[in-house]
């Protein structure tokens, strides 16, 4: 074991022996060992329009197992926009609490999809929603999702934070927060934050470090402003990475993937 290693950081060890001494690692002053994963509804979805993608959604959960296997305690949050978003709903006539119910009920499917995925390749996992729903899955309790983990399952949460009128974003930083997570890893469809659409704006800067009063003050998209917020007044580091890369999750915690980690340094706001 390096001599530079404490006590306390021995868990990162396995991590630490399969990563060259020559390479640099991005993530040198924090050590991610319980982690909450932000996932769009969209990830779940095929090239031939499934809302669920068996195929993808298989290679997701590999992603998760493979981080798991690290010795990393996983939280998961799905999104529901692949079924039924409650914003779009409401713009179209649906009144807006009700948008938002459907909207929750959309993330419950995600996340029994997901972990249906996760035990099929031998991941034991829990659902718990934040809408009490005894046949399907747990509700949610802090200190049982605490002691799922500390058993080394994977927690799905459902159902956002069980009211209207706040996001799944919302809902992950809440979970966050309430789990004593060390970081929310956002996977995306695109490898960090930038300082405008790069699907739009071919010259988009790409932040490597930024920090959480940049987001907020400059609109960057990266999660809504109020889990922003909730991440930033509780000194928890957002990481947005491309989830659809194929081992890019556990690449990003090895240091050798490509994201953007919003924290709480204004020193820190940087592009490649």
């Amino acid at each position: 074991m390096p001599a530079s290693l404490g006590p306390e950081e021995i868990w990162c060890r396995p991590l630490l022996q399969r990563i060259p001494p020559s390479t640099p690692l991005r993530m040198t002053t924090r050590h991610f060992n319980r982690i909450l994963l932000k996932l769009s509804g969209e990830v779940l979805m095929g090239e031939g329009g499934l809302a669920i993608d068996p195929v993808v959604t298989a290679r997701v959960a590999q992603e998760i197992a493979d981080v798991r296997a690290q010795g990393h305690q996983l939280c998961v949050v799905v999104g529901g926009g692949n079924i039924f978003r409650g914003l779009s709903a409401a713009a179209k006539g649906i009144e807006r609490a009700t948008a938002d119910y459907m909207g929750m009920l959309a993330t419950v499917m995600n996340a029994l999809a997901v972990q249906n995925a996760l035990e099929q390749i031998g991941v034991e996992t829990r659902v718990q929603s934040a809408i009490p729903m005894a046949s399907v899955c747990e509700p949610f309790i802090r200190r049982r999702a605490e002691r799922h983990l500390q058993k080394g399952r994977v927690v799905i949460f459902a159902a956002g934070v069980g009211s209207p009128f706040f996001t799944t974003d919302s809902g992950a930083a809440l979970r966050a927060a309430e789990m004593k997570c060390d970081a929310l890893f956002k996977g995306t469809s695109v490898d960090g934050v930038y300082d405008a659409d790069p699907k739009k704006v071919p010259t988009a800067r790409r932040y490597d470090t930024v920090s959480f009063s940049r987001v907020l003050s400059d609109d960057l998209k990266v999660m809504d402003a109020s889990a922003v917020a909730l991440c930033r007044d509780n000194n928890i580091p957002i990481v947005v990475f491309n989830i659809r890369e194929h081992g890019n999750f556990a690449a990003v915690l090895a240091g050798q993937g490509t994201s953007t980690i919003v924290q709480n340094q204004e020193k820190t706001d940087a592009g490649l």
